[in-house]
């Protein structure tokens, strides 16, 4: 009987833990910074500029649109911008 309440406390530690991993990421979209930007894959790059764009015009962007804000974010933030600027402020439609 012993083990089998450790074993579900084990369990339930574990569920706790595995569930609080994945809600501390939060897209901030225009918000993110350079830095955390250059860090994503691509996938999450263009989820984040999507948020932006989306924040901007209240409307999901096309996929050029997404594409061409994505690679002028990456090229501004390789460029001039600094580590804390801004994704939104990269020149963009």
């Amino acid at each position: 009987m012993m083990k089998r309440g450790t074993l579900l406390i084990a369990g339930l530690a574990v569920a706790v833990s595995l569930s609080g991993c994945s809600s501390g990421i939060v897209n901030q979209g225009g918000d993110t910074t350079c830095k955390d930007f250059l860090g994503q894959d691509e996938k999450t790059q263009n989820e984040t500029i999507s948020k932006m764009l989306k924040d901007e015009k209240g409307t999901d962007p096309a996929n050029l649109e997404l594409t061409g804000t994505r690679l002028s974010a990456q090229t501004y933030c390789q460029t001039a911008g600094t580590q804390d600027t801004k994704i939104s402020q990269a020149p963009h439609l």
